[in-house]
């Protein structure tokens, strides 16, 4: 798709993610165990023959910016990866990160522009847009899809005619247009896109959003239709959501699969494979390489290099990298960020289900040292660690326990 230039959000600060995005941006999450949520976007494009991508950072711009000078290491042959960061401040929203790169966007020889969003999982084949876009003549072209009535205040809604071409399009309303939201996936035209962006530039109470603003704006003048898509796709929005995406992987049909012909790409760090004892047990989970794993594991997904010591059990979990778990301590419905250190004789979580409701999950911080001998109770939150000894937690709700037993 030479005539085709990839640009992906990613600099987004994930407020809703809470403590999860203290130290990283949205689209740098792990998934899968040894995944990260952006390779879904960029596998997508490199499958759909797009090898020219641009990626815009802003939040922890230097993490993300790291991510992707090791996953570009890895995929050199594939793609084509430039990282752009703001010169100066940070992006006002989604349509002046692109505006402010709009000579980076103009030195490109592509005509076409796809914008899409890099905190959301799912395998499409942008080829299809794109002769979408081709076939009924558009300036823009809306990817949507449909989404449950109760859920669709969350997302840009649209309505469209007969042809397809959208009539209206309204962001996060408190009274959905339909049932048919934006995915933030979008094609441009590239000339019609600069004027577009330029124009929204100059108005100064502008949110200078895609979905606030631009493409609000553009139905009223512009050919801009959409494209329907019917596969599987999960904004990773909040705790919740980015808890039962990983979850369902794990059921017994899972509606998305990472077993296919359309591989995710990612940083392909070589581990070595996971190890265990004579009494160790790794039920319905996701274990990632580099794993040591002694006591017990159910209905859990675990990144690299975790390491479970003797009867310890961890149950309907999300356990990032290098956290240990330590002897005869219980982690149960809980995410685990990276580094997390668990004493032994530890009580974290007492969720019960696999699938929780809202509010259901304990979360603990990254770097996290949790002394042995104490209970963190359901629905915690616990703060990354800031200095020695740093064991703080915010409780969600009231009544909560974090204590120490001994």
């Amino acid at each position: 798709m030479e005539r085709t230039l990839g640009m992906i959000l990613a600099g987004g600060r994930g407020k809703r993610m809470d403590l999860l995005c203290y130290v990283r941006p949205k689209p740098a999450l792990p998934f899968a165990g040894k995944l990260r949520v952006i390779d879904f976007s960029l596998s997508n494009c490199v499958h759909s023959q797009i090898e020219n991508i641009a990626v815009m950072v802003d939040y922890q711009r230097s993490y993300m910016a790291d991510y992707m000078g090791e996953w570009t290491a890895a995929n050199a042959e594939s793609a084509k990866v430039s990282v752009l960061r703001p010169q100066c401040g940070s992006y006002a929203g989604t349509a002046d990160a692109v505006y402010r790169n709009l000579d980076y966007l103009n030195a490109e020889t592509s005509d076409r522009v796809l914008i899409l969003a890099g905190d959301h999982v799912y395998r499409m084949d942008y080829r299809k847009m794109l002769a979408f876009h081709e076939k009924v003549g558009a300036d823009a072209t809306v990817g949507v899809i449909r989404v449950p009535v109760e859920e669709a205040h969350r997302f840009g809604t649209v309505v469209i005619d007969a042809q397809g071409r959208i009539q209206e399009f309204v962001e996060k309303s408190s009274r959905p247009l339909s049932t048919m939201a934006s995915m933030g996936i979008y094609v441009f035209n590239k000339d019609i896109l600069a004027r577009r962006l330029i124009e929204d530039a100059s108005i100064e109470d502008s949110p200078h959003d895609f979905g606030y603003a631009v493409l609000p704006g553009m139905v009223k003048c512009d050919k801009v239709f959409a494209y329907e898509f019917n596969g599987y796709w999960q904004d990773i929005g909040t705790v919740e959501a980015y808890y039962q995406a990983n979850m369902e992987l794990l059921l017994a049909r899972p509606r998305f699969s990472l077993d296919s012909n359309w591989p995710v790409l990612s940083d392909h760090n070589a581990l070595p494979v996971p190890e265990g004892s004579q009494d160790s047990r790794v039920v319905n989970s996701l274990i990632s390489p580099g794993c040591i794993i002694k006591g017990r594991v159910e209905n859990s997904v675990l990144s690299p290099g975790v390491h479970v010591e003797e009867q310890a059990i961890i149950r309907n979990s999300i356990v990032m990298a290098n956290t240990l778990v330590g002897y005869h301590s219980v982690v149960n419905s809980c995410i685990i960020d990276e580094g997390v250190q668990i004493g032994r004789f530890c009580y974290i979580g007492f969720g019960s289900s696999l699938l929780p409701g809202d509010g259901d999950i304990t979360v603990l911080g990254r770097d996290v040292v949790v002394p042995p001998q104490t209970a963190v109770g359901r629905k915690c939150k616990v703060l990354p660690k800031v200095g020695p000894g740093d064991f703080r937690a915010n409780l969600v709700p009231s009544g909560t326990i974090v204590q120490s037993y001994a």
